[in-house]
């Protein structure tokens, strides 16, 4: 039997995706036959829209919306506006992060406070905000972008360490909150990713990371992206409260 994923006719919204990571994600649901909601600070409205337009070129309906998920204002009326002007959510995306790296005993206030609201607050406020209308349509996808930071932590990052714990474990009670209203809620922990920051690392200090790593190599965004296909699809729907590696088996 041949499988396909389809997502023709449905919804789906991605915080954070006006480049990178969200991006690669809304792209490849789109591809999948998703229309899209693009969102980001307002700060990269431009980018955004531009990011949209290219959905929009793949022929799939798709919007910029610009808004600050660690802002709980913010983030519910993101969600609102979303289903005012697409007609519904089905799929949410909480990808939405940032890193401000430092050893522990100098981590600012700042540094910490940061991170933890966009990073963890920002997934629970845009959650809240679209699992009232989720439950209502007693359907629904939400996807929450973990790392295996949160898994094994790392030297220098203990505020993104615990954001992204905290991720794993929010996925978890929702997942158990929602089951019963037809939304599935699961989490994906990518492990080193190609991106603008390992690009800038020196090949030995990559070199070292790959070591680490069983499949020899750093993981995609496109990676990512496909395995948030499948938690977007059919394919995944008796899977909920789950978190998938997708590190390439640098964690066992």
């Amino acid at each position: 039997m041949a499988y396909t994923i389809d997502l023709t006719g449905q919804v789906a919204l991605v915080t954070g995706s006006r480049r990178g990571l969200g991006k690669a994600i809304a792209m490849a649901l789109a591809h999948a036959g998703a229309d899209i909601v693009i969102n980001d600070i307002a700060p990269g409205r431009e980018e955004a829209e531009a990011t949209a337009a290219e959905m929009r070129d793949l022929g799939r309906r798709a919007i910029a919306l610009c808004g600050d998920v660690s802002n709980p204002e913010d983030a519910t009326q993101l969600i609102e506006q979303a289903w005012t002007e697409m007609g519904k959510i089905d799929i949410l995306v909480n990808n939405a992060g940032i890193t401000r790296d430092n050893l522990l005993i100098r981590m600012s206030d700042d540094e910490w406070q940061s991170v933890i609201n966009i990073n963890l607050s920002g997934s629970f406020y845009c959650t809240r905000a679209a699992a009232k209308r989720m439950m209502k349509a007693r359907y629904g996808r939400i996807i929450n972008i973990a790392s295996v930071i949160g898994l094994m932590g790392n030297a220098g990052q203990a505020n993104y360490a615990a954001s992204k714990a905290g991720i794993i474990g929010l996925t978890k009670a929702n997942a158990k909150e929602l089951a019963s209203r037809g939304i599935t809620v699961n989490a994906i922990a990518p492990g080193f990713i190609v991106s603008a920051m390992t690009d800038k690392l020196p090949d030995d200090v990559k070199a070292k990371y790959i070591e680490g790593i069983p499949l020899g190599r750093l993981g995609t965004a496109e990676d990512v992206a496909n395995a948030v296909v499948f938690y977007a699809s059919e394919l995944a729907a008796y899977t909920t409260g789950h978190v998938l590696n997708v590190d390439g088996g640098m964690v066992m």
